[in-house]
């Protein structure tokens, strides 16, 4: 007699993957990519994938007489890039956390009212983006991309 525990386990079913594009879900993952990119490294997308490597120190003198003051300052940390993760790992990995400390809470807002908009935007733009993908997207894209 066999116990139930001694029977091979059923597979699971195949997730299906959809099988179409939608432009709408592209859309709304380039608005998080954007809202993560300007939070953490100060700037837009193109600008942390094309900017310039200016990140690094340079040492200013205060003060006049017998006892002047250096003083060690970053320059370039107003936008990191990948040039300068490149260049500077540490110092532009230590800026990106410290904006990331700083702008969690502007960036938690922004993706919030950015799901609510696209889920209302949806729902009230229903019909409107069916016929948009009915009558244009699909003639000129094909059936793999949908609104």
């Amino acid at each position: 007699m066999r116990t139930p525990y001694s029977m091979p386990r059923r597979r699971k079913k195949m997730r299906r993957r959809r099988k179409t594009f939608s432009i709408l879900n592209g859309l709304e993952a380039l608005a998080y990519a954007s809202i993560l990119s300007e939070g953490v490294t100060g700037g837009s997308l193109a600008a942390f994938i094309g900017g310039a490597g200016d990140l690094g120190t340079s040492m200013t003198s205060i003060g006049i007489g017998s006892r002047p003051e250096q003083t060690l300052t970053i320059t370039g940390a107003g936008q990191i890039s990948l040039a300068d993760i490149v260049k500077e790992p540490g110092m532009a990995i230590d800026q990106m956390g410290m904006n990331f400390q700083n702008n969690l809470l502007p960036m938690a807002f922004a993706a919030f009212t950015t799901s609510v908009g696209f889920s209302v935007g949806r729902k009230l733009l229903r019909k409107p983006l069916s016929s948009v993908t009915r009558n244009i997207i699909h003639p000129v894209l094909g059936k793999g991309v949908r609104m």
